[in-house]
Order: structure tokens, then sequence, then C-alpha cells
């Protein structure tokens, strides 16, 4: 893969979060009252967050995309591969994407349509669906990431985004997918607007109804090149949402893409404002927009101050995958990277491959401009003067540990003896959010026992520093703390920090701490360098239910159990216990995807059902091992293949109301569970999940109760 692509995928992605943000504040406005509220232009994000929860438009292109790496067919991916993301990625009927319900929403519709064994494409198709749902906008909003995975590629683009596409939609629902991932691949090499939109439409249908409204606006423009309100008015005249069933088709929305695009003159800013300024489906809009245009405009293209600063490369996401719900834009770029060169056959440069292979979740800094969601705080015991500081961090070439790139902050104006903290938030609650945009919820990214990496320095023309490795507990605020180091100015030092395990602490920052030097009264600017944060090694920690918390999010009914991300059911702490109930099934989960070889030990208690579970390697919805009772009086080991399976069993007769303490331990393919001195074990020799969180399950209209969990 051509080197310039690295940096070109990263804009992409960078510039469709930017779009998704910009866009989703005056998301199904019309143009008259985004007009009569902002005015003229619309030049600045319309509003501010704390932080910017979880959007559609970025789930979907994030997690459907991941079908590569399930699958293990790379180009040759299908539909129904991609079918099956959904079923593991989404939760049920909450989050991730709108839930309008069956027949009102496309998404939900084709969701339920494969849960009932309807497979793809039939799932999304005219046939299946008819044309009105088939038709809406999500074939096209959910494809950017096909266009970023295959980097001047467009035929395979354009393959591809039909697969993925064709599970939702039929029709124009699918020409507009390979429509927009074939012009973001083509992008990468060309940079004329209107070449990029003739090689898109090369791939679809010539008289489809999606091609004609795209030339339509061409030719408008042609006539017209200077004024894109005229333009506007025309398609809102002839091509308007009142033109069209549903409650957001895609014609007339591509339809003002279009617009923005041709009207736009390769400006990055400018392209965007006309398209957020023509309202509809904004985020949808802009977000396409935007990657095309990152793309095409590179990073250099894109104003740090205006659009990413506000950003902080942060991406918040709403799978059931709780440890993939906190990503920073950078982990998102890199795994599409990682994906781009294995499917090309292509090697990276040494430090991408690192980066991609090893740890593709460290903060790196290498993408210029970078941040990683990176923070910065000090603590001082004059509150009054901590609060006019000036903090600031930013991407710099000054000087690396690796690599060529590294961040620099500022804290201005410190004394002796205050530390400055620049961290990585690792959990988030629902304080951290304005609103609670496609229900997020998290697992931490950090864990007791891992270990921790970071590298400093300090410059020739700071003052003295030293520094240390650190975490914080979030449910008692204590900061645990490595071996504080001298530093040298004008070098590098490279820490590690082993974070004590058998704890119960969940860990909400990891960073370095700097504990300013020098004398008495001394004020200045300190500066410093940090660079390759990560977290690496196995967790050893537990779950305390009496420290957990019922999770209640701004204005909403949302409500989720610390660190636990629900796929369904019905779940709420009592008593020092979180209980779990449900009508058919109920999951919940939490860990990083990434464990491989563990002992997790659960204390749970069968309440009423027949079947109670715990869970081990869960990588989704669909993907998963469960050791626990069942309706024939069994200990059973089950396998997760879109459904609970019973692989080996064994006569346990349990009880309701009593207490079972379940050992599991995955080692490779191998099972090997424990109750009671009891103890079953199987071997999976097909396709076995060799990595995955923990968790706790119930079927057929079951409850059960769980007092505290160990993993180690």
């Amino acid at each position: 893969m051509k080197t310039e692509y690295i940096e070109k995928i990263y804009a992409g992605w960078l510039a469709k979060i930017i779009g998704i943000r910009f866009g989703a504040p005056v998301e199904g406005w019309t143009y008259d009252k985004i007009k009569n509220i902002f005015g003229e232009r619309l030049e600045h994000y319309p509003a501010d967050y704390i932080n910017f929860a979880a959007d559609d438009d970025s789930n979907g292109p994030l997690f459907f995309l991941r079908s590569v790496e399930d699958s293990k067919k790379g180009y040759h991916v299908k539909s129904q591969d991609v079918a099956e993301a959904l079923l593991n990625y989404a939760p049920f009927e909450h989050g991730f994407f709108w839930w309008g319900g069956f027949g009102i929403s496309t998404e939900h519709t084709a969701y339920l349509n494969l849960r009932n064994g309807i497979p793809a494409p039939r799932s999304g198709s005219i046939e299946q669906n008819g044309s009105t749902m088939a038709e809406q906008i999500g074939g096209q909003i959910f494809i950017d990431t096909w266009g970023l995975v295959n980097p001047g590629n467009p035929d395979k683009a354009a393959v591809m985004a039909r697969e993925a596409a064709s599970v939702t939609h039929g029709g124009n629902g699918v020409y507009g997918g390979i429509f927009v991932a074939a012009c973001i691949s083509r992008a990468f090499d060309e940079k004329d607007i209107v070449k990029i939109i003739e090689k898109g439409l090369s791939y679809i249908p010539e008289n489809c109804e999606y091609a004609n409204v795209v030339r339509i606006v061409m030719k408008y423009h042609a006539g017209h090149p200077d004024d894109w309100r005229a333009c506007y008015h025309f398609i809102h005249d002839n091509y308007g949402y009142d033109k069209y069933p549903g409650n957001c088709h895609i014609i007339p929305n591509v339809a003002v893409m279009i617009l923005a695009l041709l009207y736009g003159n390769g400006e990055f800013d400018r392209t965007l404002e006309i398209c957020n300024l023509c309202g509809w489906d904004t985020d949808c809009n802009v977000g396409n927009v935007a990657t095309i245009m990152g793309v095409i405009c590179g990073l250099e293209g894109i104003s740090y101050d205006k659009w990413r600063k506000p950003i902080n490369d942060l991406l918040i996401c709403s799978s059931v995958v709780g440890s993939l719900n906190i990503m920073d834009i950078p982990y998102g770029a890199s795994y599409i990277v990682k994906l781009a060169s294995e499917l090309e056959g292509t090697e990276l440069p040494e430090l991408w491959k690192t980066i991609t292979k090893s740890r593709i979740d460290s903060c790196h800094f290498e993408y210029p401009g970078s941040t990683h969601a990176m923070r910065l705080r000090i603590e001082t015991n004059d509150r009054k003067a901590s609060e006019n500081r000036e903090l600031s961090i930013m991407n710099t070439n000054e000087t690396a540990y690796t690599g060529e790139r590294s961040l620099k902050f500022l804290a201005r104006t410190m004394e002796p003896g205050e530390n400055v903290y620049v961290y990585k938030q690792t959990y988030y609650r629902p304080e951290d959010f304005s609103d609670s945009r496609y229900d997020p919820c998290f697992s931490p990214l950090v864990y007791p026992g891992q270990i921790l990496h970071g590298s400093v320095c300090i410059p020739e023309y700071g003052p003295k520093a030293r520094a240390g490795l650190y975490v914080r507990d979030i449910h008692t605020g204590k900061v645990y703390e490595g071996e504080i180091k001298e530093l040298v100015k004008g070098q590098w030092k490279e820490l590690t920090f082993e974070i004590p395990g058998n704890m119960d602490a969940l860990i909400g920052e990891m960073g370095m701490c700097f504990h300013i030097e020098g004398k008495h009264m001394e004020h200045f600017d300190f500066v410093g360098f940090v660079d390759d944060l990560y977290a690496d090694g196995a967790a050893d920690y537990r779950v305390d239910f009496t420290k957990e918390e019922e999770e209640y999010w701004p204005g909403t009914v949302h409500r989720e159990i610390s660190q636990f991300t629900k796929l369904k059911g019905n779940t709420y702490l009592a008593n020092g216990q979180v209980h779990i109930a449900c009508g058919d099934f109920g999951e919940i989960s939490t860990g990083r995807y990434d464990w491989t070889d563990y002992t997790a030990e659960f204390t749970i208690t069968p309440m009423t059902g027949t079947h109670h579970m715990v869970i081990v390697r869960s990588q989704g919805a669909m993907r998963s091992y469960g050791v626990g009772f069942d309706a024939a009086g069994r200990l059973t080991v089950f396998k997760n293949l879109n459904g609970y399976k019973a692989m080996a069993s064994k006569l346990f007769d349990w009880e309701y109301g009593k207490e079972y303490k379940i050992t599991v331990n995955v080692a490779g393919n191998v099972i090997t569970a424990g109750i009671d001195g009891e103890t079953i074990t199987w071997a999976d020799d097909g396709e076995a999940y060799l990595h995955g969180g923990i968790g706790l399950a119930v079927l057929e209209g079951s409850h059960m109760s769980c007092s505290g969990i160990r993993v180690k």
C-alpha cells in the first residue's frame, strides 16, 4: 500500500467524524429553519458538547467493517458475513442506530428479518420489504469505510459496498452505497470532483433514479455555477422530501450532497458548510461528503482549531462490546489501514506494522495533529490559582521517543511542588456527556494487573521534574502511581508500571504524572512531551457489585450497570448483587475484546427459570461461550453460534436460591469449568473463539443474580 494512503485514510475517517458532529445538532431541520436560526453562514459547529456521544453514522461503518476480519474472507466477504457483524455488534433494539420499529426503520426491519432467519441480501431487499423501506438513506451513510479500506481501488470498493449495503437496503439504497464508496476510493488518486462523481456513477445502472438525479444536479450546476441556493431550491421543488415516501429517502439527500460537492469548489470548509445549510439528514450527508473531501484535501486542508480541537480525536460508539465503545480516531484509522494492507497483500512500513499489529490502540501520535483524546489537568493546593491556569496539548514533530511525532503539552503558570497529569480517560460516565445519542455504554480500557507503558521527556528549555505512570480508580478516586523517575533534560525516559492486581478498581484514567521541582515562589511555564502510552499484559481484577452503580443518562430512559454493556434483558442492582432477568434471553458483558487465556470465577444464584449462564470469550451478541445450568439439571458448556447450543454436559442437581461459584478456565480452544468439586472440559475443534470478555446470561425467561466476579 502506498505510504501516502495511510495519512489519507486517517484524514478521511477524521473528516467523517467531523461531518457527523457538524451536522448532528441540526439533523432533520429544513433549509429554512437553519437559515432563520443561523443566518446565511454556518461556519462552525452549531453546538458545544461536553463530549459528543455515539452516532449511528460512525457505528455502522466501524462495526460492519469488522466482518472482513471475523469472516476471514478478505475481498470475498459476502452480504451474509456483514449481516452477521450487524447481529453480533448491535445491541438488541437499543443503541447503535435508530430502532423505529419493524416496517418503519429500515435497519430495524432488516435486523429482525435476520434475527428470524431471513438471510442477506434478501433481508434488505425490495422483494422482502418493499421499495419505500429498501430505498431509505442507510445504504450510503454506513458505507464510508468500504471506500477507505480500498484506497485507490474503486473496483473493489464498489463490489464490497454492494455486499454491505444489501444487508439492509435494496434498489437505490444499494446504488447509493456503491456510489459513495467508489467516490471515496477514487479520491485517493483524483482531486477533480466531477471526475470522482463520474467514476462513482460508472458502477451503478445508468438509468437508475439515483444516477439520474446525480446527473440532473450536475447539469444544473453547469448552467448555474455560482448560485448554490438556486440549485437547492430547484432540488427542493423537484426532488424534495415531499416527493418520496418514508422517513429519510436517499434521493433528496444525495441531491444536496452532489450540490455541496460541486458548489464547494474543492474547499473542505465551504463544501461541508453548504451541505449542512441545505438541511434534511445533515449528519449523514455532511459525514459522507466530509469523507470524500477529507481524502481529497488531506490533513492540511482540515483546520485544527476549527474542526479537530473540539473533537480531540475522541470517538464514542455504542456497540454491544463495551471496550470498543471508547475509541480514538487514530485507532479506527489504523484498523482500516491494517485491513487495507491485508486485503492488498502488501506490507506496511515497519513503524506502522508495529502499531497496527502489536499495539493498535496505543497513543503513538504518528498521524499529524493527532492527540488520541489525551487530556491535561493539574494538582495543586491552591484551588483558586488552578482555575486560571492555561493548559494545552498539541501534536509535534519537535521530538519523539519512537517514530517522528509525540504529544507536547504546556501548563502555564506553574509552581514547584505541583503535579501535571497527562492522561487518557479509560472509562466514561453519563455526566461526561450532554445527551445520550444512540445509548453508549462502556467497559474499561484498562484493568488491575496489567502493565502500563509510556515515555516522557522534558526539553532543555524547561524546568526540572520527575515523572511516573499512574492510573486512577474512579470508584474511590485513589491514584496508583508507579516508580517516579528523575528526568534529564532533553532525554527521553521509558517508564513501566504494573498496576496492582486482585483489586475491584474501576480504572478511569491512565497516564503520566509530572512532579514539578524548583525553588519556593518560582513561577514558570511547564513544557513536556509524552509518547507511546499503552497497556498490555493480563488482567487480575474483581468485580464487587456493592461498588457498582446504576448509571442514568441525562434526559432519557437509558440506564446501564457501570462497566457492563447490555445486549438485552432487565438488569438492576439490589442487596449488593446484579440481577439479570428476561422474557426470552438476556445478557450483559464486560472486559476487553482482546483478552485471550484466563480464569474467571463467578458467584451466582439461580432465581427463576431454567437457564443460568456465565459467559467467557465474549466477542459480541453472537460469538461467545457460556457455562451454566439448564432445564435438565445439568452443568453445560454452550457455544454461541447465532444462539447458544449445548456442546458438553454433566448432571448437576442445582437449586433455586442457592449460591454457586462457577470457575471457568479458557486456554486456547479448551474450556474447563468447575463447580462444587465437579468439572467439565470441552475442546472447540471447529472455529474456536480465542479472545473476548466475560459476562452473564439467562435464557427462556430466567432470572439470576451475581454478587461478584474474579478474573485472572
